[in-house]
């Protein structure tokens, strides 16, 4: 047996406002869409992974999601730009990552972070 995708599910009363947020600031493209459901994605494979944590890392509340990009100031510049609450960062964390959190459309803390090393 082989997991072949995890997916996280967002409830929200407004999928079209959570999805302007993943279009504009991450710039995912809609994979699926039945007006009660819509999921987002990319092109080409993506490692898969689940986390449990009991913080967020550096004191911070854990986020519902971790989006690793490869350019977190151009995400944080369009997050901004949106309207969409920063509540962390950007901040270079020692355990080798640039990031920030920043709430969707939804109320979920999303973690946007990059490797620095």
């Amino acid at each position: 047996m082989k997991v072949r995708r995890i997916v996280a599910n967002i409830e929200t009363a407004d999928p079209a406002a959570v999805a302007r947020f993943y279009e504009e600031v991450l710039g995912l493209t809609s994979l699926m869409d039945h007006g009660w459901i819509a999921t987002y994605g990319s092109e080409g494979t993506m490692p898969l992974q689940v986390s449990f944590a009991s913080e967020g890392g550096s004191g911070t509340p854990v986020p519902g999601l971790s989006i690793e990009v490869d350019d977190v100031e151009a995400v944080h510049a369009a997050a901004v730009k949106g309207g969409y609450p920063v509540e962390y960062g950007p901040a270079d964390e020692p355990w080798g990552v640039r990031r920030f959190f920043v709430r969707d459309p939804a109320g979920t803390l999303v973690n946007i972070l990059m490797h620095t090393r």
